[in-house]
């Protein structure tokens, strides 16, 4: 006589494994089309402008129309893709290192700190090569992060918002410092240019130092897991064996270079590391891993957004694209500072 098998081992380890499948592919199809908008914005930043860029033109040979697109439009949108997409990661980083959905480098005194450091460099070595500027500006922005989070150590945290409020509150005395440095050397003007992001200069010859940027946004994709982990607080990366200072550390520099570049290349774009991640964490959880494509892609489509809104908001006058993602960023803050006290309440 044959006896059935126990229920436990009829058909259950198959049972979840089709679900997977259509998930995997709707995830792909997501992102398929994202990069298809990523594409169409790219191309309509690249051809709004005050110039005369259009098709036409171009198949007609008009020599002006092909030097403009290749000598201004094409690294402009190349500068926006580069520096949008790194600072949303760079943001997503800060937040796993101090376990805290509200800061990024423009709100805990990281962008403020890379101002300060050119705004001494230009003062003291105004005839420094880039590279030494730049080596000054990330330091200077190391500087700034490691003060914000021993200043978060020594005071007693009682809710997530006391966490940015503290960014905020140092990000604004690290301003102030900067400028009335830059008020009594007569360097208003410039230090502005630094903490305003503008894309109306970029050109060709001007820009390339970005795609380094983009080096240290595929070592923060390799070595997602790690972050994670460290995201999880000290205890869990100790005990799974992982070195959380090499870690920290790692974090720290990747943020600092990165703020540094963008800072020097294009000026600072504030908000955008902190609503990107935001807006992404809601949508497809907090695996690093798997949300680093959403956060790369979405930051460079914001960018592009306002891109195109400030050249076209009071065509044929540019605002800067930092005033429109202040706007935007200050906007979506307060809403999600809102919502999460609410949540809390």
């Amino acid at each position: 006589m044959t006896t059935a098998p126990p229920l436990a081992t009829q058909d259950v380890a198959p049972a979840q494994t089709p679900a997977r499948a259509p998930r995997a592919g709707r995830r792909r199809l997501w992102l398929t089309a994202t990069c298809v908008l990523l594409a169409v914005l790219a191309v309509l930043s690249t051809f709004v402008g005050v110039s005369d860029v259009r098709l036409g033109s171009l198949l007609a040979d008009e020599g002006t129309a092909r030097d403009v697109l290749l000598l201004s439009r094409l690294p402009r949108t190349a500068a926006i893709l580069l520096a949008g997409s790194t600072m949303a990661v760079t943001g997503v980083v800060i937040q796993m290192l101090v376990r805290n959905r509200f800061v990024e480098p423009s709100t805990i005194g990281t962008t403020e700190s890379a101002g300060l450091g050119l705004l001494v460099v230009t003062l003291l070595a105004p005839g420094m090569a880039l590279p030494g500027k730049l080596a000054v500006a990330a330091v200077a922005a190391l500087a700034g992060t490691l003060l914000f989070l021993g200043v978060l150590r020594s005071v007693p945290v009682r809710s997530v918002v006391t966490v940015p409020l503290l960014g905020l509150m140092l990000s604004g005395v690290i301003g102030a410092v900067s400028t009335f440095i830059a008020y009594r050397a007569d360097l208003l003007q410039t230090l502005s240019s630094w903490m305003t992001g503008d894309f109306s200069g970029i050109v060709a010859g001007r820009y390339e130092l970005l795609w380094a940027v983009a080096v240290l946004t595929l070592v923060v994709y390799v070595t997602a897991d790690r972050f994670t982990v460290v995201g999880m607080g000290r205890d869990v990366a100790t005990g799974l064996g992982l070195s959380y200072r090499t870690v920290m550390a790692l974090g720290l520099g990747i943020v600092s270079v990165a703020s540094a570049i963008v800072v020097v290349v294009v000026g600072a774009l504030p908000f955008l590391g902190l609503v990107v991640p935001n807006v992404v964490s809601l949508l497809a959880g907090d695996n690093l891993r798997r949300s680093l494509p959403w956060v790369a892609l979405l930051g460079a489509g914001l960018v592009l957004v306002c891109d195109v809104v400030g050249r076209v908001v009071r065509y044929p006058y540019e605002v800067p694209i930092g005033v429109v993602m202040g706007v935007v960023g200050a906007a979506a803050f307060l809403y999600l500072l809102l919502r999460r006290s609410t949540d809390v309440g």
